[in-house]
């Protein structure tokens, strides 16, 4: 495997190995689009592995005219082609409403380095019509000494924002918080993992991100 996954990384796969691994799926035979995923060159993404999973567990969420199907795979190592973090959120903005220009171009002040996950990296990543009215917006952000100034930006924008504001905070560690949740006053927060979700202290996060 080209380098260690994170939750919500983005994974390519072989054809071969893609069309062997399809083989043995009857489930997901005849789907539009599935058969030909890996040889257009479109990525899945990291998830959680279930209790006893072996490989590295992947997802594929179809879009909304195909029923929003959240497929499952788990593949072996030797099946992928690359690993990549998910998109920059800055090279995504093509691709979106023109109603959420004005939020992207906030949300870039605020970080350049923001990226996303969700419909609107799919829509970008595949061309694929993933994005609806109702869509909202899924982002990541690194806790790099600055949780304070980050947290009162996404406050301000998200009172703005045309589409709900989602996302994570990734700590030094690779534990991700909800923005909202750490943007609050509990003494503890759930962090999530690539293989749990626990309560830690939240003094402690922000200490260990130099916050």
């Amino acid at each position: 495997m080209p380098e260690a996954a994170a939750r919500h990384a983005m994974v390519r796969l072989a054809p071969a190995s893609w069309r062997a691994l399809l083989a043995g799926r009857p489930d997901v035979d005849g789907l539009p689009l599935v058969a030909a995923w890996a040889e257009r060159g479109w990525p899945l993404v990291v998830r959680r592995p279930l209790c006893g999973e072996t490989g590295l567990a992947l997802g594929l969420p179809l879009p909304p005219a195909l029923g929003k199907r959240r497929l499952s795979f788990s593949v072996e190592p030797s099946a992928v082609v690359s690993i990549e973090p998910p998109p920059r959120l800055a090279d995504t903005v093509p691709v979106a409403p023109a109603a959420w220009g004005p939020t992207l171009h906030r949300l870039l002040a605020l970080d350049p380095e923001t990226r996303t996950f969700g419909s609107l990296a799919w829509q970008h990543l595949t061309g694929l019509p993933y994005l609806s009215p109702t869509s909202d917006i899924d982002l990541l952000w690194r806790l790099d000494g600055s949780a304070e100034r980050l947290l009162a930006g996404l406050a301000a924008i998200d009172r703005d924002a045309p589409m709900r504001l989602d996302g994570e905070c990734i700590g030094p560690g690779g534990g991700a918080v909800q923005w909202r949740e750490l943007a609050g006053d509990a003494p503890e927060i759930m962090v999530k993992s690539l293989r749990d979700v626990a309560l830690v202290s939240r003094a402690a996060l922000l200490s260990d991100a130099g916050c």
